[in-house]
């Protein structure tokens, strides 16, 4: 008690919290350690209690405080989680918390899309009212993060751990749901998703700034923000409200619904800017234990040609830079190829960029180049990219047989007149859906591609022109919207985009 004025104030009491991954119903990473972490009073002992093991430490100098839970095995058992501290008079406890496999999915707006479009104004899928009506999956959580750039890395996000239900599932990340429930149909365990996306992102904005600060291909993009973030902090521009809707009508400019406020913006609350989102969404889970990612991001890619050379260094930086910060080794990382759509944001050279991925250890391409709407860069359909997501997941983390990609063009070896292409994951082999073979271009010395005509001969698709005497170079579904391309394998998997050449 203290004494002030002659009156007894009682002292405050102090509070131990938990970092934001930790709510109800969350899923915990089985077969690994299990960081806990939170904040309390400075020198507060703070016990963490779950699944029979009980671990302690004490709060730093700065309120930090965690804890480190040895391996769980799988349960999906609901039991409590319970947190208390020496100066804390009601321990938190956490409901029905269950362990099993736990992915983190991040990127811009189709990792973004959810199952309803009454959520998300461009989402909703094919088929949507059925999907969300079989949504009944009590062993699938989803925590979804809510939207925050911040300049500096934060402590905190907004979400909370989601049961999958028909009443919860319209709000979920579609890729994310079906990839979650065609992964729980085979391996029967939990399933937690953590899902922190942002529509029209880009790559940079989720990378930290001591990476690309220290980066010589990067670091332009943050000095190019810092930059712009000093200008508006010391020259902030002016606001010029929208016209009153009495001057609107006696001067016949544009109707008010028309007009926006002239407002520059904030550069950090810009999701094209190096580190916003790194800093706002994925800072407060490290280190959460996880399983793997899976990534969806790519039509934003500023720079044009140049930005689009940069992005496989951007891309792989972001990868190898998020398995340091998690220490959990070369952990999956999956990612979505763009779909074909007739805007150049969805080039080929943007798609052979993201193909880079293959390069780096334990990754995985789910190609979805057919299953694209010429005039939409949100294809409703996300089942088949969740279902080609989850197949990489089975084929390389569990242990399912099975094929797991399209076929992927190895090499050509040029016959006279024509070339013979050679493919890996023939998957039972090699298949056309339709009557012709389509979507190949040849060319000889002189770089001047045309239509071949193509056929499968075995495990290998031969291509030649009458307009090529002597090819030299081919190309597959080298065009922003291959409708045309056809060529799968026995697994129903399409083949990726591809060229032999570098011209």
């Amino acid at each position: 008690m203290l004494l002030a004025g002659g009156v007894l104030i009682p002292c405050a009491k102090a509070e131990v919290k938990l970092a934001s991954p930790f709510t109800d119903h969350m899923v915990l990473q089985c077969d690994r350690s299990v960081p806990v972490w939170g904040t309390a009073d400075a020198g507060e002992t703070v016990t963490v209690a779950f699944a029979g093991q009980k671990s302690s430490t004490t709060a730093d100098a700065f309120g930090k405080w965690r804890v480190d839970l040895a391996a769980l095995k799988v349960s999906a058992e609901s039991r409590a989680f319970t947190v208390s501290g020496s100066k804390t008079e009601k321990p938190i406890q956490l409901a029905d918390v269950l362990v099993g496999e736990v992915w983190l999915a991040s990127g811009q707006s189709n990792m973004d899309f959810t199952l309803s479009k009454k959520v998300k104004y461009f989402a909703g899928v094919a088929n949507e009212e059925a999907e969300i009506a079989a949504a009944n999956y009590p062993l699938i959580r989803m925590f979804t993060g809510e939207a925050a750039k911040a300049y500096t890395p934060q402590a905190r996000v907004g979400g909370a751990w989601k049961v999958c239900s028909p009443e919860t599932a319209p709000a979920f990340s579609a890729v994310v749901y079906f990839f979650a429930r065609d992964l729980q149909k085979e391996i029967q365990t939990p399933i937690g998703i953590v899902t922190l996306a942002f529509g029209a992102s880009t790559a940079e904005a989720w990378i930290r700034r001591e990476t690309l600060a220290t980066d010589k291909q990067l670091k332009p993009l943050l000095e190019h923000f810092d930059t712009a973030v000093e200008k508006f902090r010391t020259n902030p521009p002016p606001v010029v409200a929208a016209p009153r809707s009495e001057d609107v009508a006696a001067t016949n400019a544009a109707p008010v619904s028309k007009r926006r406020d002239r407002t520059v913006r904030d550069p950090v609350q810009d999701q094209h800017n190096a580190t916003v989102l790194f800093n706002g969404m994925i800072e407060p889970f490290i280190p959460f234990a996880l399983r793997g990612v899976i990534w969806y991001q790519g039509e934003s890619i500023v720079g044009g040609k140049e930005g689009v050379a940069l992005y496989p260094h951007v891309q792989a930086t972001l990868i190898r830079d998020w398995r340091a910060l998690w220490r959990q080794g070369d952990f999956p990382f999956y990612i979505v190829q763009l779909a074909g759509q007739e805007a150049n944001s969805n080039n080929p050279l943007v798609r052979e960029a993201q193909a880079t991925v293959l390069t780096l250890p334990n990754t995985g391409m789910a190609v979805t180049t057919d299953i694209g709407e010429a005039k939409n860069v949100h294809p409703h359909n996300k089942q088949d990219v969740g279902d080609r997501l989850a197949r990489i997941a089975l084929a390389q983390v569990y242990g399912r047989n099975g094929e797991f990609s399209g076929p992927r063009y190895e090499a050509i070896h040029v016959e006279t007149n024509s070339i013979r292409i050679t493919f890996s994951h023939l998957g039972g082999g090699l298949k056309v859906k339709g009557d012709e073979l389509k979507g190949f271009v040849i060319a000889g010395a002189d770089q001047k591609f045309v239509p071949a005509s193509a056929k499968l001969a075995g495990d290998t698709v031969i291509v030649s022109s009458a307009e090529v005497a002597a090819p030299v170079a081919v190309r597959y579904a080298w065009v922003n919207f291959p409708k045309e391309a056809n060529l799968y394998n026995q697994a129903g998997l399409p083949a990726a985009q591809f060229r032999s050449d570098r011209w």
